[in-house]
């Protein structure tokens, strides 16, 4: 259907002119006053692709958007050849052009503040020329806004472009555990997961992120029939971000985050693993919560229930690319959220989420039906036993996040989805031992 911008609000025989736009798979553009015109905005918003019919336009951003992907240019002196043109091209691509006038108008157009942002990388990358980002980047997703030349000058370091250049992610993780309770014994949490991730063969490294008043173990307490190094960050360990701080010491592609009680087995671990690598943009993982809009307050809010599905995999047992921890501390400057969480010493993890999704417009990946994947009770320094999770100030506050989160980037990025992902065979009736994750099953 070819429908021409130029016919007003109501049409005379009474069309609607917003529903015939969202209708539409092609829509003329013809100049306006000058070479251009605001119903070209309108076609992209619409996700109708524009049939341009102005002669010498130069469109916005032409220095590194390649417009072709998405607009079918015509000669506004042949206005009669443009119904064979339009009926001569293919429907996968004119899917292809609808997809990418979305990427362009949510990315680029949707908001003043886009636009500023656009012109300012622009600048950018003429002044820095060095570390200008190519045309690819500015026309696939994510967009050359969440590209940053400070991390790479490489598109293959990116996780967004693995299957597009053809790049497998690395074949080793680096697990980061993150500590907050002194060790007691050589049975202590910490340590049964040091050991559990140890055996995996797919480990590279284990960081620990250790924050805790006191000091950590001595090196000769740690578990020594590791065949892995183990590393104890201590200093500058200030807030709960610091989790996610982009540390040189992670070499791999892939960062497993974990909570120091996690109970996860090594099967896990490395199905979890394997999972990421087919989908290495996304945050892969265990425990699954939600978000949904609450009608008595009028605001987003947090939920914890077992449901069927879910928007966020919390990061005490989760991997992802070792690139959002970039992202974390230097993009999110710029939306005055990491002081809410540095504040509450909470929430990291639904941000971090909050973040991957706004990025890649994807929901993360739940593997497994694992529901209790935490010790309930974790000594503290006095003897006695607590759970952050058991703390209603702890949910109150992660129910707080979500509407400071959602008001900071000014809508909801966090997309719902159904997918789990087993294991083959997982809880078929055949012999535990024709399976390759068999302790999973065993949980």
């Amino acid at each position: 259907m070819i429908q021409n911008l130029v016919i007003p609000n109501l049409h005379p025989l009474g069309y609607d002119y917003k529903k015939l736009l969202y209708n539409a798979t092609f829509c003329l553009v013809p100049r306006g006053r000058r070479l251009g015109s605001f119903r070209y905005l309108e076609a992209l918003q619409a996700a109708c692709v524009p049939v341009l019919l102005s002669n010498g336009w130069i469109l916005p951003f032409s220095e590194v958007i390649d417009w072709n992907k998405s607009v079918i240019w015509g000669d506004e002196r042949l206005l009669l050849q443009v119904p064979s043109i339009v009926r001569s091209i293919p429907e996968e691509q004119i899917l292809s052009l609808q997809q990418q006038t979305q990427f362009l108008w949510q990315t680029y157009f949707s908001n003043v503040e886009k636009i500023v942002t656009t012109v300012l990388e622009i600048l950018k990358d003429r002044i820095y020329s060095h570390m200008a980002r190519n045309q690819m980047l500015w026309n696939s997703l994510p967009g050359a806004h969440f590209i940053m030349p400070e991390y790479s000058d490489a598109a293959t370091t990116y996780p967004f472009y693995y299957k597009k250049l053809g790049r497998q992610p690395s074949a080793k993780f680096t697990a980061v555990i993150y500590a907050i309770s002194p060790v007691m014994a050589s049975s202590s949490p910490l340590f049964r997961l040091v050991r559990n991730v140890a055996k995996s063969a797919s480990v590279h490294k284990i960081l620990v992120i250790w924050h805790c008043d006191v000091s950590p173990p001595l090196p000769r307490k740690w578990p020594s029939d590791l065949a892995v190094p183990i590393l104890v960050k201590t200093r500058n360990i200030k807030t709960i971000s610091s989790r996610f701080f982009p540390y040189r010491d992670i070499e791999t592609d892939a960062v497993f985050s974990l909570d120091e009680d996690v109970l996860l087995t090594t099967d896990e671990i490395d199905f979890a693993f394997s999972v990421w690598k087919e989908f290495p943009e996304r945050i892969v993982g265990y425990p699954a919560r939600n978000h949904y809009w609450d009608d008595l307050r009028s605001k987003w809010s947090y939920t914890s229930k077992w449901t069927n599905d879910y928007s966020m995999v919390l990061t005490g047992a989760a991997i992802y690319h070792r690139y959002y921890n970039y992202l974390y501390t230097h993009l999110l400057n710029s939306y005055s959220v990491k002081s809410i969480v540095d504040q509450m010493q909470n929430c990291e993890d639904i941000l971090l989420n909050f973040l991957v999704s706004h990025v890649t417009n994807l929901p993360p990946i739940k593997v497994t039906q694992r529901k209790l994947y935490k010790e309930s009770m974790i000594p503290n320094t006095n003897g006695k036993s607590s759970s952050v999770w058991l703390n209603t100030l702890h949910f109150v506050q992660r129910q707080s996040c979500i509407h400071n989160f959602t008001n900071a980037f000014g809508y909801m990025p966090l997309i719902r989805s159904s997918l789990r992902m087993d294991p083959i065979l997982f809880k078929d009736p055949v012999s535990n031992l024709r399976k390759k994750y068999r302790q999973i099953e065993l949980v």
